[in-house]
């Protein structure tokens, strides 16, 4: 049972696989209702009829999360990152504040944000900072698959597998939500299902054998950022390798890119494979190296206590073989540090923010602290002027066909007036005439809590323990990706915004430490629909030190290149 809470971009999954026997090529529904079930339950999306979950599916379209998930505002990722950092793992579990979390994920769900909704939902699954409501978080996942929200789909296969709440459990009806949501994007539910398909014979319920699209689910899972994905590649790569020797190299890569992810297995599996090299009979390193092994190690324990944390500048102090590793004084803490992503100190405290409005009276009034959304919670359709509200909220009126500057002027002034479902609109028409033409109300939505401004002294990802600051350099410096790297140090990657892959490539992990002279990472590599010469690569310094012939592990942002080998 999958009871997730996203933390910035990881889903922590509970699994519970029970006894199923898979119907192949027939019609499923997810229902486990009864027939005495109200006809109206049908509509419901736990309800939805499935196609049966086929291992020996011929083909899988890779799609990715970020291009159908619904998108955030920068208050609701504000309110989101405040409540995660609440949750920080640094933090005892009994002193953590869940009720002003979960007043957090509200506040952020209210304004579209879907990662706080998920997370809500969770919270009223297992009864934490809100009474246990079960029926409530399958209502909020419902409404999160209304909105295409792929990890939605993948959650309710998981109620199906635990049989929460009002469902049976079910696990014919689990594994079909997630080849739902594997299908509609959902990484988690790609690798889950991928990792599945790469036996060598069919041993259901446990395993199939289809490895060609059990790999082609894990790569799409893992072009997306998520790292047992590339852990499960690494496995698969190691297995192979044991008799094909040229695999083992990729296997080592996969592992070590899942560490930047996040993968403490992956930091596992290297920690323990440069302490024993071939010596190990499921070993892909040769020979022994007890200095990256003992680095390896400190990436696991940390990804034990948060596996939130994401390395995505390992290479500066724990580079694959052939390069030499940097001195290191044996600090944890600058090792971790070091190989976190950079992110900019705030420039200056942030201003309160202004009222928008002065305070309004009657059906004009909304509470202070509180505001229309950006976009209404339900869509309604305009009503007109003769007609009562379909729901409650705040309505605005509107000129339907407005030409002169007296209607233009008309329309503008108006303010957003609360109704109760079933009132009558205000037929008065205040300061028209007759030829002005018919007017329509428009539903706005239902107040939502705005976030008291908050000056901020540091980036939330620094406040949740994940990334760390730094002066950027005074004078940009680009480089496309296509060329040798002019200067070593930590870059930054994007493409442009109006590119097909801009949702996914463009997030704040896109980071790398890249040594003068070497390449830019491959998004190829990372199975991204991105050519080199179309990332645009920042350099935001932080180079290693030099003391006379030995390069060190830095914090600092030393300007000085790094020693070739």
């Amino acid at each position: 049972m999958n009871l997730s809470i996203i933390s910035g971009h990881f889903f922590n999954r509970i699994k519970c696989l029970i006894a199923i026997t898979t119907v192949i090529g027939i019609t499923v529904f997810a229902s486990g209702c009864s027939m005495n079930d109200k006809s109206q339950d049908a509509a419901l999306p736990r309800y939805t009829k499935l196609e049966a979950f086929n291992p020996h599916r011929a083909e899988f379209m890779c799609k990715h999360e970020a291009d159908v998930t619904p998108a955030i505002s920068e208050e609701a990722e504000a309110l989101f990152q405040n409540a995660l950092t609440l949750d920080n793992p640094d933090i005892w579990p009994a002193q953590r504040d869940y009720q002003k979390i979960a007043k957090l994920y509200e506040q952020a769900a209210n304004l579209g944000h879907w990662k706080a909704q998920f997370n809500l939902a969770g919270l009223y699954l297992k009864g934490i900072g809100v009474p246990q409501d079960i029926e409530k978080a399958i209502s909020l996942t419902e409404d999160l698959m209304r909105k295409g929200v792929p990890a939605a789909w993948d959650n309710m296969g998981s109620y199906y597998m635990g049989g929460v709440g009002s469902l049976e459990q079910d696990a014919t009806v689990a594994y079909a939500f997630w080849q739902r949501a594997a299908d509609l994007g959902s990484m988690a539910a790609q690798t889950y299902i991928g990792a599945k398909l790469l036996a060598t014979s069919d041993q259901p319920p446990e395993a199939w054998a289809n490895r060609r699209v059990g790999m082609k689910m894990l790569e799409c899972a893992y072009a997306q950022g998520y790292a047992r994905a590339g852990y499960e590649l690494g496995l698969e790569y190691a297995t192979v390798g044991q008799t094909d020797k040229s695999q083992k190299e990729r296997a080592i890569q996969y592992f070590h890119q899942a560490v930047k992810l996040g993968s403490m297995e992956a930091a596992n599996s290297l920690f323990s494979d440069f302490a024993s090299g071939s010596s190990a009979s499921a070993s892909v390193i040769t020979d022994v190296d007890l200095s990256r092994s003992e680095r390896y190690a400190v990436f696991s324990d940390a990804l034990r206590r948060n596996r939130d944390l994401r390395f995505p500048n390992l290479d500066k102090v724990l580079p694959l073989p052939p390069a030499k590793l940097p001195m290191w004084d044996g600090n944890k803490e600058t090792l971790i540090n070091a190989a976190k992503a950079v992110v900019p100190k705030p420039a200056a405290p942030a201003k309160p923010a202004a009222q928008e409005v002065p305070v309004r009276t009657g059906r004009a009034y909304i509470p202070e602290g509180w505001g229309l959304p950006d976009k209404p919670q339900t869509s309604v359709t305009a009503q007109y002027e003769s007609t009562a509200a379909p729901v409650a909220g705040y309505w605005i009126a509107r000129l339907m066909h407005p030409v002169t500057e007296r209607q233009h002027a008309w329309n503008a002034a108006q303010l957003p007036l609360a109704y109760k479902e079933g009132e009558l609109f205000d037929r008065t028409r205040p300061g028209l005439r007759d030829e002005d033409g018919r007017i329509q109300f428009h539903y706005l939505g239902q107040p939502v809590e705005r976030a008291a401004p908050v000056a901020l002294t540091e980036h939330p990802l620094v406040s949740r323990g994940v990334g760390r600051h730094a002066d950027l350099p005074a004078l940009p410096r680009d480089c496309k990706g296509h060329f040798p790297c002019p200067q070593a140090g930590i870059w930054r990657a994007s493409v442009a915004q109006n590119h097909p892959s801009a949702a996914l490539f463009n997030q704040w992990h896109r980071q790398a430490y890249v040594a003068r002279g070497g390449h830019f990472p491959d998004p190829k590599a990372q199975h991204l629909a991105v050519n080199s010469h179309e990332v645009t690569w920042q350099w935001l310094g932080q180079a290693n030190e030099l003391r006379g012939d030995l390069e060190y592990v830095s914090l600092g942002g030393s300007d000085t290149p790094a020693v070739q080998s």
